[in-house]
């Protein structure tokens, strides 16, 4: 049996993240046609057609789903054995990192993080960008450099999750808002104004979900795409924000929190990152630095 061409494991890792001849073709600075041979290699010596059309785009059969995930880890090891053995020199590295975060992060983990990379890197900048939604694909084509959030569904299968912390939803009002004096029992929780946090615009969440067993409903005055609108709306008005508490520590200033008294969900916050920067020190170094914040907030 022939020996297999190791090269076409980077072309193929490149036809899987992109999904697409053309855009490959562009990454590896190959012409379309040379692709496009490389592809029909790939499909003979597989014997799977990998990528297949559907309406004017490819989508990747079940195969090539089974092995994206493997041969990206694979052409990582190989990157990894055939580099020079460098010893990082935090004070001497120069470099912008990007971490795409949720709604929140930067306010109460982004001083302390700044600050720690400062100390030990003073050439390292950090861009912090928002986190519209769940979409992989920035991590994959080297967008961003780190992300912060809860793995779901459409994380990227591919994706490298390591939990930063767990955080519980509680209530937040004005200072003198009525929930902020006395017992608060599940009906006067359901019976204020509140106001419902959705990035996609829903109406309903699992707060709601704990109200059913009482024969509850909050009344949802207003929606916003965010826990800092909804806490700055709660701030000078008498509406309910409910949002999770370790995320908006620093947002809260001001304000008065309680648990809510409905078992509150929780969710796992993670760090997330592509498995091409895994062994990257620079980058291993930044993991450990937002890891050590978090941990200490």
């Amino acid at each position: 049996m022939p020996r297999p061409d190791f090269n076409l494991l980077a072309v193929l890792d490149v036809l899987l993240a992109e999904g697409s001849v053309a855009r490959a073709a562009q990454r590896l600075r190959l012409s379309p046609s040379a692709m496009s041979r490389a592809l029909a290699r790939l499909r003979k010596t597989t014997g799977d057609p990998l990528l297949v059309r559907a309406g004017r785009g490819l989508v990747p059969t079940p195969r090539a789903l089974e092995l994206r995930e493997r041969v990206g880890l694979l052409v990582q090891d190989a990157e990894a054995v055939l580099r020079p053995a460098e010893k990082l020199n935090l004070k001497e590295l120069v470099r912008t990192f990007t971490l795409r975060t949720g709604d929140g992060f930067v306010e109460t983990f982004g001083p302390n993080l700044i600050a720690r990379v400062g100390k030990d890197a003073p050439g390292v900048r950090l861009r912090f960008v928002q986190k519209p939604d769940k979409n992989s694909g920035f991590l994959r084509d080297g967008t961003v450099d780190l992300e912060t959030g809860v793995v779901g569904a459409t994380t990227g299968p591919e994706v490298r999750a390591r939990a930063l912390f767990r955080d519980r939803f509680i209530g937040v009002v004005r200072i003198g808002h009525a929930l902020s004096r006395g017992k608060i029992t599940p009906t006067r929780y359901a019976a204020g104004r509140h106001i419902c946090v959705s990035r996609r615009g829903l109406d309903k969440g699992p707060i709601d979900e704990a109200l059913n067993p009482f024969g509850l409903e909050r009344e949802i005055v207003t929606i916003v795409g965010g826990f800092s609108a909804a806490l700055a709306l709660a701030r000078t008005s008498d509406l309910i924000a409910t949002v999770p508490e370790r995320h908006t520590g620093n947002l809260r200033a001001g304000m008065h929190s309680f648990t809510l008294p409905v078992p509150p969900p929780e969710v796992t916050v993670s760090l997330l990152w592509h498995p091409r920067l895994d062994a990257d020190p620079a980058h291993r170094w930044l993991r450990g630095c937002v890891q050590d914040v978090c941990a200490e907030l």
